[in-house]
């Protein structure tokens, strides 16, 4: 505990000195010995610039409203979806609506309203597939194969998530040295700003699913959903 805190001391100090430049009004001496004092302090403590600059980051959280508010397929998948993209998620109601909201950094949950998007977008036209279809299906008899169907996808989607995000954090870890630090200072500058709001969360209750035809069928749909990271800004000029 008392490294963690020298550490957290190392990572301030380091900030301050990042701002002592010439556009700060520094001389390029000072400036140029601040950025020594930089390089020789990351290499004492094994720290890395991400690292140091995670805790600048701040966490907010976005909403995504429900049509309804009763439960839907996609809520299957909606922890794991949290999980891959380092937010925290739960579900508000409020004047009979209802939403979920994700926690954490800007761009992880951008990342994770994007995905959610696709993953409905996904279920919904994956849906009208399946009732096409099914035609001999009608009624009770049709809406129970479809939400068996939807809920095969959503259980799928929720696996690969997961599979991705033990992979991402491998493939960190072997690329970067200080990879497994990097990911538990995300995870703990997530906890501190969710620490200091006032919501406090509880686990909802999981649904009972039949694994039959529909869902069988469903669960093999979950492959065909892209669940591609968008592309960056910077990136988009590669495609024109």
């Amino acid at each position: 505990m008392k490294q963690l805190a020298e550490r957290e001391r190392v990572k301030a100090r380091i900030r301050a000195l990042l701002a002592r430049t010439t556009q700060n009004g520094c001389t390029e001496a000072e400036a140029l010995a601040a950025a020594e004092m930089v390089g020789r302090l990351l290499q004492h403590y094994a720290l890395t610039m991400d690292e140091v600059a995670l805790r600048q980051t701040p966490c907010v959280q976005q909403s995504v409203a429900w049509p309804g508010i009763r439960r839907r397929p996609i809520d299957c998948c909606i922890p794991a979806l949290a999980r891959f993209c380092d937010c925290k998620v739960w579900i508000q109601r409020e004047d009979g609506k209802a939403a979920y909201v994700f926690f954490g950094m800007e761009q992880d949950v951008s990342l994770a309203l994007y995905l959610h998007d696709v993953i409905l977008r996904s279920i919904t036209s994956e849906s009208l597939m399946f009732r096409k279809n099914h035609r001999h299906l009608q009624g009770a008899a049709l809406a129970g194969a479809q939400r068996r169907y939807q809920a095969g996808m959503a259980t799928r989607v929720a696996e690969r998530l997961e599979a991705l995000r033990r992979t991402l954090h491998d493939e960190l870890h072997r690329q970067h040295s200080q990879g497994r630090t990097l990911i538990l200072a995300k995870d703990q500058t997530v906890e501190a700003a969710f620490k200091a709001t006032t919501i406090r969360l509880v686990k909802g209750r999981g649904q009972v699913i039949r694994a039959d035809h529909a869902y069988r069928d469903g669960y093999a749909a979950g492959d065909r959903v892209n669940l591609n990271r968008p592309l960056r800004q910077q990136d988009a000029s590669l495609l024109r």
